[in-house]
């Protein structure tokens, strides 16, 4: 998956860009970047990355934004998909 077709997935499922940010950061959302060495999903919270995990290949780091995503909205919103397998 590439992060075009993940930001696809996010409007097909509903998921509120108020949560995410793909493509640099905005605080107070999950974030996916592309890094020197590859991507990064963290949460951007003011000026602080929390909970930064690298990832060397795209593919990786979108459907690990995507699970996280996902629990994210089973918290807040009592909805979610089926994860991948």
């Amino acid at each position: 998956m590439t992060s075009k077709e993940l930001q696809k997935y996010f409007k097909e499922h509903l998921v509120p860009a108020k949560l995410y940010k793909i493509g640099g950061h905005h605080k107070n959302r999950i974030c996916l970047d592309k890094t020197e060495n590859g991507w990064s999903v963290f949460f951007q919270d003011k000026k602080d990355r929390i909970g930064v995990t690298s990832f060397v290949d795209e593919a990786s780091a979108c459907n690990f934004m995507k699970n996280e995503l996902r629990k994210l909205m089973e918290q807040l919103y009592g909805i979610t998909w089926v994860p991948a397998r």
